[in-house]
């Protein structure tokens, strides 16, 4: 089940962004020398922005869809829990990141992937437009059409 973040979550979904981000060797020692660059602003939540995969009561990941000014939708986070990678969590969520993007008015969704994602987007449908700096690594921006 698919469903909007809930305002007392925001620590439950800061801590599992926090998990599995750690779990990439690449950015780990930046991100525990600097703990604030993992947030889940609570305006994010409050604007409905925030959405949630739950089973059974578990949280299993969350995603982020902001609006842009230029007209796209901005994937700004995509987390899952890493006991459920590889079972259909992440793609139940960039559909539903879709459907939002889609019902927004949104021509495109774009994402900034960190290089141990890209075949995951890939497989979403997502097609590469180049190298960006992120804060703490290289990473690629990502577009998908709707």
């Amino acid at each position: 089940m698919i469903r909007g973040a809930w305002p007392h979550e925001r620590a439950l979904l800061t801590e599992l962004q926090r998990r599995a981000s750690l779990m990439w060797e690449d950015d780990r020692q930046a991100l525990l020398d600097h703990p604030d660059a993992i947030d889940l602003p609570q305006g994010q939540i409050d604007e409905g922005r925030v959405f949630v995969c739950e089973h059974e009561g578990r949280v299993l990941g969350f995603g982020v869809v902001l609006p842009r000014a230029d007209g796209a939708a901005e994937l700004d986070g995509l987390f899952v829990e890493p006991s459920m990678w590889r079972r259909g969590t992440g793609r139940a969520l960039i559909d539903h990141a879709v459907r939002a993007a889609k019902a927004a008015g949104a021509s495109n969704l774009l994402v900034v992937a960190n290089y141990n994602a890209l075949g995951f987007y890939r497989a979403c449908g997502f097609q590469s437009l180049g190298e960006v700096e992120t804060r703490f690594s290289p990473g690629v921006q990502m577009v998908l059409t709707l």
